[in-house]
């Protein structure tokens, strides 16, 4: 999720299921000393937010701790911001290889009627829906076997990000009062959830039923769970007809300080400190910037240059939907190949 609504913060390719072992839903160890009185504070908690004493008294005595998610959160990166960053390009051929863009193409064609519609309907592109698809779960062959509650509950009483996690179980607690099926919180060691990988707020926020049954199923109904990623990309501000971003050649005579941007974000700040200030693909083009393949939007679209690999290389032009994806997992190397993914599935 996230993470970003999906948990972006943690895992900078948003693969969070990927790294759980088979075994996930044990406990890891021993309870540890206060778990208990911990649990009664986040259940005064949840039903002071209005979930029922039935389903505190169903989930809640039934919580243990569970060691091995500690270990995995704390062995996730910092994110020193004083560390070099590396170069896009070998994250880009393991995450959009040819494998992953043929299980691609396969699903677009199996999909094509049904994501025709969500498009029609959102203005999220086909293929943009596929990629995160793709990126989150692997076209929803490896969406974790943590159980949710459980996981939460132990991560919010480690503390490191209490906040965050003590949220997200209160969340899950309203997911299960609100008739979400067992097997449906189970996810991610870090509780994101189902094919699109959403963190249980994000699923109350912004899960869509896709079919009209009532329900949205993220878990097991791709018509859901496309309906789902694409009201998120909606919700985060996607603009209907506009591209992502693209490649270009970036001249040799760039002066790269005159381009540089002087906004300060109020979040995931070395992400947005790569790219340069807003100009217009009108004056991009004036610079001397060339496209490397397909044609030029419009000369007034707005954009923002990245050069991940460093001068001399592939840069891209970067448009506001690339800030959409962005918001779902809050890394340029991640949103570059989701965009990258996109445009190799549908071309």
């Amino acid at each position: 999720m996230k993470i970003g609504a999906t948990f972006s913060g943690f895992l900078a390719t948003g693969l969070l299921a990927l790294s759980a072992p088979p075994a996930a839903v044990i406990a890891q160890s021993s309870e540890p000393a206060g778990f208990r009185d911990y649990l009664q504070t986040v259940r005064n908690r949840a039903a002071s937010e209005g979930v029922t004493q039935a389903t505190l008294d169903r989930v809640m005595p039934g919580l243990t701790y569970n060691a091995r998610v500690v270990q995995l959160d704390r062995a996730q990166p910092e994110g020193d911001p004083n560390a070099p960053i590396p170069k896009f390009d070998p994250y880009r051929r393991k995450h959009v290889d040819a494998a992953r863009i043929g299980r691609g193409r396969t699903k677009y064609t199996e999909l094509r009627p049904l994501l025709g519609r969500i498009e029609r309907e959102t203005g999220v592109p086909e293929e943009v829906m596929l990629a995160i698809y793709g990126h989150e779960t692997n076209y929803g062959t490896v969406t974790g076997n943590y159980n949710a509650p459980q996981a939460l509950a132990s991560l919010a009483f480690e503390g490191r990000r209490r906040p965050l996690f003590e949220g997200e179980l209160i969340a899950v607690l309203k997911m299960i009062d609100r008739g979400v099926p067992q097997y449906a919180i189970t996810g991610s060691w870090a509780g994101a959830l189902g094919k699109p990988q959403f963190l249980p707020s994000v699923y109350l926020r912004l899960a869509r039923d896709g079919d009209g049954d009532g329900y949205a199923d993220i878990w097991n109904s791709e018509v859901d769970a496309m309906t789902s990623i694409a009201n998120y990309l909606l919700n985060a501000g996607w603009r209907r007809d506009e591209p992502w971003g693209f490649a270009v050649n970036v001249p040799a005579s760039l002066d790269r300080n005159a381009i540089r941007s002087n906004l300060v974000p109020n979040r995931c700040a070395r992400v947005f400190s790569r790219h340069s200030r807003w100009m217009s693909i009108g004056e991009w083009r004036k610079m001397g910037f060339s496209i490397q393949s397909g044609v030029w939007p419009q000369d007034s679209m707005m954009a923002t240059l990245i050069e991940p690999d460093g001068e001399g290389a592939t840069g891209y032009l970067l448009g506001s939907n690339y800030r959409a994806i962005l918001d779902y997992n809050c890394s340029n190397f991640y949103a570059l190949s989701v965009g990258l993914l996109a445009d190799a599935v549908r071309n």
